[in-house]
């Protein structure tokens, strides 16, 4: 059985533990003590050189007693968002939550607990397992950067798992949108604005122009656009010269998302070339798409761990991204399960006890049903 006790506790303990991104070493340091006392390896790369911050990943391996069953990857993240300081969780009828300053930072420990209790489960019944290879990434709430320095190398598992879902225990997302990011600088022509406004070429303006005209927000069932930031100017009475404006697209279909993006370069162009204006964009994958198919193992194996608690499959698509993105596009195949957390990234954040308890019985069921 599942120890509800020692994981409500685990849970409470560790979101009391301030773990910023960039600054996750006192929570790794807490949860690297748990897995050397439940006997796992546990090795620490050097991610933290690569964005700046005091911690890098967390890997850990557990031996199993099943040389042929196959071996798995059950990744979350350290990090949290703001404000997730000074947390002081409280237990309500059966719902962890904070108490309205801070958010709960179930994203993600809910989903590291439940892979921690789900392992503890499985050695302290002896059941039949492959090994188990454990990741917990640095820098996922900033866009993804722990994961995107783990060297595969150091991963033998051909299926994985990130528990760091949205959706109720039993939610397996197996499709997620390639996202490129697109920054592109408009460079007009400064002037007066109010002796010779004439003799300017107002960058403002002529980003006014493209984006008036763009497809933007939901293009389609898979492809999104947005235009999130725009700085640029000196001052109201010189003519603005520069605007810098950051973009992203996301589609789950390669052709889709080139599509946009063209269609996106293509209308700043023009209003740069009607304007007398001049631009440079810089396009960048930030992550690869997601397509696990139904009938791979990752999706198969979930599917089967799933009922055998009991509980209704629900196999999904999502337009986020997260650490299985980086994870598939260094060839782990991965997919992200639901932990049961509810209304993530906001003060209202919220845990269902029975959810985190279901999440810790998933991890033990895949554990066992691929060992068998």
């Amino acid at each position: 059985m599942i120890n509800s006790n020692r994981m409500v506790e685990e849970f409470l303990e560790l979101v009391k533990i301030d773990s910023p991104s960039g600054k996750e070493r006192q929570l790794a340091g807490a949860i690297k003590k748990k897995l050397l006392l439940m006997g796992l390896t546990v090795f620490e790369d050097e991610a933290n050189k690569a964005v700046n911050g005091n911690c890098g990943n967390l890997f850990a391996y557990l031996k199993g007693n099943r040389p042929a069953a196959p071996t798995l990857l059950f990744s979350a993240h350290l990090d949290r968002v703001k404000p997730g300081e000074g947390i002081r969780p409280l237990l309500q009828d059966g719902i962890l939550c904070s108490d309205g300053s801070t958010i709960l930072a179930a994203d993600d420990v809910a989903g590291i607990v439940q892979i921690l209790e789900g392992v503890r489960h499985l050695q302290e019944t002896s059941a039949p397992c492959g090994n188990i290879e454990i990741l917990l990434t640095v820098g996922e709430e900033a866009s993804l950067m722990g994961s995107r320095y783990v060297d595969p190398a150091l991963l033998q598992a051909k299926i994985g798992y990130v528990l760091d879902g949205e959706g109720d225990v039993g939610t397996i997302i197996n499709r997620a949108p390639a996202q490129e990011n697109l920054t592109v600088t408009i460079t007009g022509k400064a002037a007066h604005a109010g002796i010779c406004p004439e003799k300017g070429i107002n960058a403002v303006q002529v980003a006014a122009r493209a984006i008036s005209g763009m497809k933007l927000g939901r293009i389609d069932e898979e492809t999104t656009a947005n235009i999130g930031l725009i700085s640029g100017g000196k001052a109201t009475n010189i003519v603005c010269e520069e605007v810098v404006i950051a973009c992203e697209a996301r589609s789950l279909s390669p052709h889709k998302l080139e599509k946009q993006l063209k269609h996106m370069s293509q209308r700043f162009h023009n209003a740069a070339r009607q304007s007398g204006a001049a631009v440079s964009l810089e396009k960048g994958l930030c992550y690869p798409a997601i397509y696990i198919g139904e009938s791979e193992a990752p999706v198969t194996l979930a599917i089967k761990a799933v009922q055998r608690l009991g509980l209704q499959p629900k196999v999904i698509g999502t337009g986020g991204g997260s650490d299985a993105n980086i994870l598939n596009g260094k060839g782990i195949p991965t997919v992200v399960l639901g932990v049961g957390y509810e209304n993530v990234h906001s003060t209202t954040e919220n845990m269902p006890v029975e959810q985190l308890l279901a999440g810790a019985g998933l991890v033990a069921s895949l554990i066992e049903c691929a060992g068998n």
